[in-house]
């Protein structure tokens, strides 16, 4: 099982410091979302089906809505620590106009980066922080997490506000029953357990509405289902409100058993183990 070595979670999204031992399916999420290497041997992830290493020298970018995986393909012995940052678009683009576009599925150009020396000693000074700090203030990670960000901010990186998406990943342009159909399925909470009657609901066949779906997000419908799980697991987790019987319950599981599997397989912690590792940070500075 993969270690937290530390998680917070925020307005700014969620920051995870992961000793990974095991390969992560194929997810999403709706996050500006970094990762960056913090010891241990060079590994991989695979971004829209092709894989990119991760580094000393490399990072990898996954933009909102971009399917991705953990490889965990080891080049040397010992375990990978991981520095993933899931950054909200909302909050980044409070302080930047370079982030305005955060949102888009093509905000970042290339998948993966070489990482300058400024680049490297800020990755540093964050991984220093979470790993033997044990009181960070909201304020200091903020700024952590901000001149971070702000040292990937580059023309040839990131997408200009002038380009303008494809209509295939643009819900103004996107078909009416497939807007419907997510619409559908981010409000209910058991939406997400059944396709079918999603399918039926926007007058589409089963294979026509796994089809269309995909043409329209470039996510299936099940995986979009997932990110909304996880989403929806996450902030109860952070809650602590409920346990995670309730918790699986609601999200359609039939035996807690089962939803400690599916957490686990998509962030590699079962959810008791985040649940009691997570710590809130929520006040912007």
């Amino acid at each position: 099982m993969s270690i937290p070595i530390r998680l917070f979670h925020g307005d700014f999204g969620r920051v995870a410091l992961l000793e990974m031992d095991a390969p992560l399916i194929s997810h999403a999420h709706h996050h500006c979302h970094l990762l960056l290497k913090a010891s241990g041997p060079d590994t991989a992830f695979r971004v829209r089906g092709q894989s990119y290493p991760l580094t000393n020298d490399n990072a990898v970018l996954v933009n909102a809505w971009e399917e991705h995986s953990y490889l965990h393909e080891l080049q040397g012995d010992g375990q990978t620590v991981i520095l993933a940052l899931y950054l909200e678009p909302a909050w980044l683009a409070t302080f930047s106009k370079s982030f305005i576009n955060s949102h888009h599925p093509q905000f970042f150009l290339e998948s993966t980066i070489k990482l300058s020396e400024e680049q490297k000693l800020s990755i540093e000074k964050v991984v220093m922080e979470l790993w033997w700090s044990d009181d960070i203030t909201t304020e200091r990670l903020h700024n952590l997490l901000l001149n971070l960000i702000l040292s990937f901010v580059d023309p040839r990186v990131v997408i200009n506000a002038s380009i303008v998406r494809p209509p295939s990943s643009n819900l103004a342009y996107m078909d009416s029953r497939i807007r419907r159909a997510m619409q559908m399925m981010r409000l209910s909470e058991d939406a997400p357990k059944d396709l079918n009657s999603i399918a039926t609901a926007v007058n589409l066949s089963r294979s026509h509405f796994f089809e269309l779906f995909k043409r329209c997000t470039g996510l299936s419908p099940l995986l979009y289902a997932n990110v909304l799980k996880m989403e929806f697991a996450f902030s109860a987790l952070a809650a602590d409100e409920v346990g995670l019987i309730e918790i699986s319950d609601v999200l359609g599981f039939s035996t807690q058993s089962h939803f400690t599997r599916f957490f686990r397989q998509h962030q590699g912690v079962v959810p008791s183990l985040y649940r009691r590792q997570v710590e809130k940070s929520t006040h912007s500075i």
